[in-house]
């Protein structure tokens, strides 16, 4: 880790660096799915899952059409999840630390939801039957009981331009996946992967 010589190192140097938080950003956070908050849910189609485990953290995102996370009631939320590469990170972390955050975001709208909980990895029946696409059923279903969950104000995506057109940037501006793996082992030939990586996404996404 890099040394810098100006660091805040206590609660009482950053609340005092900071101040005081804004009086809505604290009424804003609750302990439940209240029917404004739901909407949002139900519009989403991205969300990130952040986790914890003896390894370290998680950051990972999910997404599928809007409305793909289901509100079973006010304390709980529905996350199907689908086939990946069984790196499974965030699963491993939450069979072992069920605490969990999600980050929904909605194209085109400036605020995000948070919800911090508890999650469980289901296999019942009757939870996978709720996610079909395709005739296929979800790998599993992620049960996210809240904890708290309020929204972040617009500022973040406003700045970062986020929904912008123009701000969006050709693919071929950064490096291919297949340059990245191949640079890391010989077991990749970075023209042939990425040529044939449409292909593969498309067998494998559900």
């Amino acid at each position: 880790m890099s040394s810098f010589v100006k660091k805040l190192e206590t609660l009482e140097a950053l609340e005092n660096h900071y101040g005081q938080p804004v009086k809505t950003s604290l009424v804003k956070e609750i302990d439940h799915i209240s029917d404004h908050y739901r909407s949002f849910i139900e519009k989403s189609p991205f969300v990130v899952i952040a986790t914890s485990g003896p390894e370290g953290l998680d950051c990972s995102p999910r997404g599928d059409p809007p409305g793909f996370c289901h509100v079973l009631d006010s304390k709980t939320v529905l996350i199907p999840d689908r086939p990946g590469n069984n790196r499974l990170d965030s699963l491993r972390n939450i069979v072992r630390d069920p605490r969990i955050s999600l980050l929904f975001l909605i194209p085109g709208v400036g605020e995000t939801i948070r919800i911090n909980g508890r999650a469980q990895i289901c296999l019942d029946d009757e939870l996978l039957e709720r996610f079909p696409v395709k005739g296929k059923l979800p790998k599993a279903v992620i049960a996210v009981t809240v904890d708290t969950m309020y929204f972040q104000c617009q500022k973040a995506l406003v700045r970062s331009g986020l929904w912008k057109s123009e701000g969006q940037i050709k693919r071929t501006d950064l490096p291919g996946t297949g340059a990245i793996l191949a640079a890391l082992t010989e077991d990749v030939d970075a023209e042939e992967y990425d040529k044939a990586y449409p292909e593969r996404l498309k067998k494998t996404l559900y």
